[in-house]
């Protein structure tokens, strides 16, 4: 009897530790969001306004690196969008080659991506094959959640769609596949990386 309240005493003690220390049995503590690789961006579009939004490094980070890199080197300045196709996205950058393709972080090239493409999202814009992006990204106009599991969606705009919806509006093209004709492409004045 002695030592059966003796290991009760013990096992007292033990909870009272664990309870002060603040420490968890049995449960596994859910991973927090790592928000350094958030980065919150603005779209500067020349006679337009500015969109607001931000990417997500946790979810894709290959491409947003390679977004933040670019946009951060002044890469996109003076770029123009050159797909317009209303109803479906707005499409930039340049795509002139020089930069090395990277990997398509999407589901049917086995990497995990939740970003939906719901009006708004920013997404990498790719050629025939999965790892074919390089700078080229696209803003979906209204929500095309058929391009899930084939493209890299990087992150959202927040604020700013009746600008893109302006953009869409105004923007002639060349076929129906939103060929727009140079000196109509609407500029990238710049893209900043807010943090």
């Amino acid at each position: 009897m002695k030592s059966f309240k003796r290991w009760q005493g013990i096992l007292l003690i033990i909870i009272s530790l664990v309870i002060i220390t603040g420490c968890e049995f049995g449960t596994v503590k859910k991973k927090e969001k790592d928000t350094s690789k958030m980065h919150n961006i603005k779209i500067e579009i020349e006679n337009y306004g500015t969109l607001e939004g931000y990417v997500d490094g946790t979810i894709a980070p290959i491409s947003v690196d390679r977004f933040i890199t670019l946009a951060r080197s002044g890469y996109y300045d003076g770029t123009k969008f050159h797909r317009i196709i209303d109803g479906f996205v707005v499409q930039g950058g340049k795509g002139v080659g020089g930069l090395t393709p990277i990997k398509g972080e999407f589901q049917n090239n086995n990497v995990r991506n939740t970003i939906s493409h719901t009006r708004g999202a920013i997404s990498m814009a790719r050629g025939n094959a999965n790892d074919s992006a390089t700078d080229q990204f696209f803003i979906v106009h209204k929500d095309s959640t058929y391009l899930d599991g084939n493209y890299a969606g990087i992150g959202y705009i927040t604020s700013g769609m009746e600008i893109i919806d302006k953009v869409v509006e105004d923007t002639p093209v060349e076929d129906n596949n939103g060929t727009v004709a140079a000196e109509n492409q609407p500029v990238i004045k710049k893209i900043t990386v807010v943090d």
